[in-house]
Parts: structure tokens; sequence; C-alpha cells
């Protein structure tokens, strides 16, 4: 089932879909960086033009009859929620409307989880998010990046911060994480944790 219309003087919104990650060039490729990717992916699909505005780049797109924004914070990873809060005050926008998009060290790479609600896993970003919102009750979608190798001496921390190996193949990665959020768009949470988780 596609995502419930808006009621009469509510957002203007369907969807706040907010990717995360660091900004600036030298953090544009890392594995920490996917939700940016994702957003990205799905502005260039629907002609969204990025403006700065709530501490980040902010893109509206419709998606067949949907209305969403698309938005990365500026504010580095550990202050996501402020650049999310601002937005979602001024578009009036509920958590159960807000999807993330984030990287997530406990799946492993390529795989994908669309959630409601649920833990924080140690994410600095999604912290700062319930933080600013004040609920963890946000939807969710979890993009896995894996863990160092065996061998790797590189701490997650390093390794989330270095950009995807070829044989991650990326880009299949953000594409399809992309068709995840436009069938949560369309056919909503359950039908695209069937398809997707």
């Amino acid at each position: 089932m596609p995502l419930r219309r808006r009621a009469e003087g509510a957002s203007t919104l369907d969807l706040l879909v907010v990717g995360l990650g660091n900004p600036g060039r030298e953090h544009a490729h890392d594995r920490h960086n996917v939700g940016f990717m994702v957003v990205d992916e799905l502005a260039r699909r629907h002609a969204g033009a990025f403006k700065g505005k709530h501490s980040g780049r902010l893109a509206q797109v419709r998606l067949g009859d949907a209305r969403v924004a698309l938005l990365q914070p500026e504010t580095y990873m550990n202050d996501s929620g402020r650049s999310l809060a601002a937005a979602a005050r001024f578009f009036k926008v509920a958590p159960e409307r807000i999807l993330v998009v984030h990287d997530d060290v406990d799946l492993a790479t390529g795989r994908l989880q669309a959630r409601a609600g649920g833990g924080l896993a140690g994410h600095n970003g999604l912290r700062s998010i319930a933080r600013a919102l004040g609920t963890q009750e946000f939807l969710r979608l979890r993009v896995g990046v894996g863990r160092p190798q065996r061998g790797d001496p590189r701490p997650v921390a390093d390794y989330v911060l270095s950009p995807f190996a070829p044989a991650d193949d990326a880009d299949a990665l953000v594409a399809r994480s992309a068709d995840a959020v436009e069938s949560i768009v369309h056919d909503g949470l359950e039908a695209t944790q069937k398809r997707y988780n």
C-alpha cells in the first residue's frame, strides 16, 4: 500500500528523504556517504535541483503523485539532526513521514533493510536525529557496507570513511537503494520490506 495521502492542513510533503553523509569532496565516495549518493541518484532520476537550505542541500521532486523532498545535511554526520529538524519544521512533516537513508556496518555490503523505528546501533547520525526529533520512530533504509575483512587492520571508523572497493559495485548498490526508496513511496513499507529486506 503506498504512503497514505496527507490530511487537510497537514504537511505539503508526502515524504522527506534524508541521506546521511559528510560534506566535502574528500568524503564524496566514502561508504559513510552512501546516503548522500542515494539522494543524488534520486535527484538525478527525477530532475531535482539542489539549493542550500536548512543547513544542507535540498531538492523537491515528484515521484508520480507524491511530493518528496530530498535533503543532504551539511552539518557533518554527528550533527545531522539539526538540519533534518529544521527541514521537518519547515515542511510540518511528522517523523513517520521521514525516511533516513544511511550506511550500516552490521549488514553485509549490498544488503538493504527498510524499517520503521528501531535502535541506533551506535550510528552517530541516527543518534543526532533521534535527539533532534525526540523520537526514534522514523523510517530508515539501512544500506549495508559491511565491516573490514579479516586481515584488514583498520578500525570500523576508518573503514566507513574510506571509499567503496571496486568489488563492492557501489553504483549498483546506490541504484538498488534508490529503487527501494521509490518502492516505499509507491508501494509502502511492507511491500518494500518483502521485496528488498
